[in-house]
């Protein structure tokens, strides 16, 4: 079982007191992998620089997204790669054309077996042409049968052997997954220091019956049939206030440590976003994204957001360190109160909202208009990874938040 004092040790193995020289890399393009059960990795690729100054650059790249990683340190015969803004980061020895170590999510106790290899452009083996086309739209069933089943909605674009798409969820989508089709058998995968996903299937031109692997801690079996027509409930639907309450309330600390509420005079005669998240989510950050470039680009004067965080970080201080990493990385300018720390138990945030049905996903914004009634709960955030939905969705919130403003 993982003990917390692995990371501890981890360190202390990969920097041990050497006194040789730092072992350097060899720049360009390398793949990883993570295993993510004893006969299944999930690969991602990433390119190796250095700047001008001699500090060593990555970008990390699922599709058509690219992550830029800045904070790594090679010491003797180690790495050590810290993705932006989340948790996570990659221990491991090296030499000049491999890596071997771990992907750590310290606060879940999650360690993950990780290699890298220079050289390696594919990111996935291909054996053979592909059999089949898959593109399109997918009507996908996870966990069918269980009580914890849900649905997706697979929209994905293939050329030749190569695929790239994505899943949308009732609670958001599963982001820039990349990967190929191997005569008959699909596979795509995203690392981007928090998702860890890798979806493998047997496909045929009108089914999908496959595996979706989240690091090593989790699999759901996912069944998939052709249906350009499927229609998932409405994000507006799922979550609602309970009968009898009429206004959202709340007063948690902001990272100074001040009490911020609902009731507070800044609020007052505003059009209110509130926005459930954690620092840990990729959905959530596509989102504060989102929120951050809409009010640099409109900034009105009577619209206001405010975020709750809840955090899965043991601590107090580690949590409030993961609320500034996000702000300081992203530019988020509006208020990120801690609501909660050392889970992110969906349950749990609802007793902090009791007066919402549910908490449903992380995000979920609340639209409160200058006069506090609750006039939309939209529940999950399918971002950029969508496409032409998330253009949609754009123009949508645009005309809804500029409505509100002028009543």
């Amino acid at each position: 079982m993982w003990k917390p004092a692995l990371v501890s040790l981890i360190l202390i193995v990969q920097f041990g007191c050497r006194n040789a020289p730092p072992l350097v890399p060899n720049l360009g393009i390398w793949r990883a992998e993570l295993q993510v059960s004893e006969d299944q990795v999930l690969p991602f690729n990433f390119n190796l620089t250095r700047s001008n100054s001699g500090d060593y650059l990555m970008e990390m790249y699922n599709a058509t997204e690219i992550i830029p990683v800045d904070e790594i340190i090679i010491k003797n015969d180690s790495i050590i790669i810290k993705p932006p803004v989340f948790e996570g980061f990659i221990a491991a020895r090296l030499t000049a054309n491999h890596m071997e170590g771990v992907f750590v999510k310290e606060s879940l106790g999650r360690v993950v077996s990780f290699t890298a290899t220079f050289g390696v452009k594919d990111r996935f083996d291909i054996n053979s042409p592909s059999k089949i086309d898959v593109s399109g739209i997918w009507e996908t069933e996870f966990n069918a049968g269980e009580s914890d089943h849900y649905m997706a909605k697979g929209i994905f674009v293939q050329s030749g052997n190569k695929v790239h798409g994505t899943f949308e969820t009732t609670t958001g989508d599963y982001r820039y997954l990349d990967g190929n089709v191997d005569g008959d058998s699909l596979k795509l995968s995203t690392f981007d220091g928090a998702h860890a996903f890798l979806f493998a299937a047997k496909a045929t031109d009108s089914s999908l019956i496959g595996t979706f692997y989240s690091g090593n801690h989790s699999r759901e079996p996912f069944i998939g049939v052709r249906n350009a027509d499927i229609v998932l409930p409405s994000p507006d639907s799922l979550t609602f206030l309970k009968e009898g309450d009429d206004r959202l309330a709340f007063s948690f600390p902001d990272v100074n440590g001040n009490m911020v509420s609902s009731s507070d005079i800044v609020f007052k005669d505003k059009v209110l976003l509130v926005q459930i998240m954690g620092s840990w989510c990729p959905n959530c950050l596509d989102e504060t994204k989102f929120y951050v470039e809409y009010l640099k680009e409109n900034s009105p004067d009577n619209l206001a957001v405010v975020a709750l965080a809840f955090e899965y970080a043991k601590t107090e201080e580690k949590a409030f360190n993961s609320i500034k990493r996000l702000r300081d990385r992203i530019g988020v300018e509006y208020p990120i109160l801690l609501a909660q720390y050392g889970t992110s138990d969906k349950k749990r945030a609802q007793e902090k909202l009791p007066m919402l049905n549910h908490v449903l996903s992380y995000p979920t914004t609340i639209f409160i208009d200058k006069k506090g009634a609750i006039r939309k709960i939209h529940t999950g955030f399918n971002g950029p990874a969508t496409g032409d939905k998330f253009i949609l969705f754009k123009k949508e919130f645009d005309r809804y938040v500029k409505g509100l403003l002028v009543e």
